[in-house]
């Protein structure tokens, strides 16, 4: 607050203050009696004591200035900039962690009388939502790193969900196993080990970025090894390769490049893999080679970027004999042996003698007669025996699914390659990131060795 006062008094050294009734107005209330002291001349320096509080005057009015320059030759009235000092910034302390619920809800209730429940970020629910195919969920297959023998064996999918980074732990069931499997945490976020419990800060939990394949995380005490992750999750990884460096297969590359004078070395390596010179390896033998001659200095999840950026493309349509033999299978397990009625009704609505009819008619003709065979085996036999013009010889498509005039060899179990580090997932053959690699290309790319 700033005080207007008007000084009065014959003497210089002495002066009496009253509030000015012409600038303050005429409800101004005068003070009589206190002194002030005049340390020296002028209005930029002058200094008095009022009520024991130091006052300094920091500029005057037309009056004043007139008064000193006539009665005592002050010319110089430069006003001193009087700007109040900004008051202290209290920094406001909260209470530790009392232990009961999260800790935004015990912040909460020492912010107000009345706690509110903590608002999650909406905006980032809203992006990473699942929706279709797309299930923002991050899932890695991931073992117990124990000393007890019962349990080194034991298997976990551990799901990172992006839309309120919550993580969740689900043991497969497997019979006779020892083991009841199924939830082994609850959908929680999860702190990092080593953190004081009752602070006032917020605690630090795990994030995506942490999670790759070969890392170590804790979980609540509980220490995890991730060996592999689902399709998904790896295509998240090398889509937002700034958050993952290492799925950024140029970063790789760049690691590798330090390695050159290993180049010769990899290569006689590979070739030797190499047995039938096709210039692949699959994908366990890629890994051992990798690993051994970086010495360590690739980690899994490197080396599964590696393998997928060089991997041999699969053919995504099988044979046509395999659908076949998948149609026998079906048919016999159903008795269906009405082939000579489904051609006599194809010759009825050949009305041309072509011998032939479209696609979509023959799949109309076995949905009515109710050919066991479900829709997507069914539409990919069309789509092998149709030509270009969408037409199918009906005498050859039904002679092939006739099981018992024309059998196939049954069909084999497929020998999928296995991880030496994992033997299931959820009960199915593992998943390995890729099956061959091109390792020709990845010598080319990395030291310019030509195969």
């Amino acid at each position: 607050m700033t005080l207007l006062y008007k000084i009065s008094g014959a003497g210089v050294g002495k002066c009496t203050l009253t509030l000015d009734p012409v600038i303050r107005g005429p409800e101004a209330v005068s003070v009589q009696g206190p002194r002030c002291q005049v340390t020296a001349l002028g209005p930029t320096a002058l200094t008095c004591m009022v009520f024991c509080e130091h006052l300094l005057l920091c500029d005057c009015n037309d009056f004043t200035k007139t008064y000193y320059r006539t009665k005592y030759g002050i010319e110089n009235f430069t006003s001193i900039p009087c700007k109040a000092p900004s008051p202290p910034k209290i920094e406001r302390k909260f209470p530790p962690y009392t232990g009961f619920g999260s800790e935004e809800d015990s912040l909460h209730s020492c912010i107000g009388l009345m706690p509110i429940p903590h608002q999650r970020n909406f905006k980032k629910f809203i992006e990473f939502d699942s929706y279709g195919n797309i299930s923002s969920t991050l899932r890695f297959f991931a073992k117990l790193i124990t000393h007890k023998c019962a349990d080194v064996e034991r298997m976990f999918v551990i799901s990172y969900f992006l839309s309120d980074d919550t993580i969740s732990v689900f043991e497969p069931i497997e019979r006779n196993s020892g083991y009841t499997g199924g939830m082994f945490l609850k959908r929680v976020r999860v702190k990092k080990p080593g953190q004081e419990v009752f602070k006032s800060e917020f605690a630090e939990y795990i994030k995506a970025e942490e999670l790759y394949v070969g890392a170590k995380v804790n979980v609540n005490g509980y220490l995890f090894f991730l060996v592999n992750a689902d399709e998904y999750t790896l295509n998240y990884m090398e889509r937002n390769s700034d958050k993952f460096p290492l799925s950024n297969i140029e970063l790789v590359i760049q690691k590798l490049k330090e390695e050159e004078c290993k180049s010769r070395e990899l290569k006689q390596v590979f070739t030797a893999a190499d047995c039938m010179h096709t210039k692949m390896v699959d994908f366990n033998t890629f890994r051992e080679i990798m690993m051994n001659l970086t010495v360590g200095k690739l980690t899994d999840q490197e080396v599964i970027t590696t393998a997928r950026r060089y991997r041999v493309p699969e053919d995504p349509c099988p044979h046509r004999n395999v659908l076949v033999a998948q149609a026998h299978e079906q048919l016999k397990k159903n008795a269906f042996e009405n082939f000579e009625r489904l051609i006599a009704m194809c010759v009825y609505k050949d009305q041309e003698k072509k011998k032939v009819l479209p696609s979509k008619d023959i799949k109309r003709l076995c949905k009515s007669s109710r050919l066991p065979l479900n829709e997507d085996l069914l539409g990919s036999l069309l789509s092998g025996f149709e030509d270009s013009e969408k037409q199918i010889n009906y005498e050859s498509f039904f002679c092939a699914l006739n099981w018992r005039v024309n059998p196939v060899p049954e069909l084999e179990v497929a020998s999928y390659i296995k991880e030496r580090c994992e033997d299931e997932w959820l009960g199915m053959p593992s998943p390995i990131p890729v099956k061959y690699i091109y390792y020709s290309n990845l010598l080319k790319d990395v030291f310019g060795v030509d195969e």
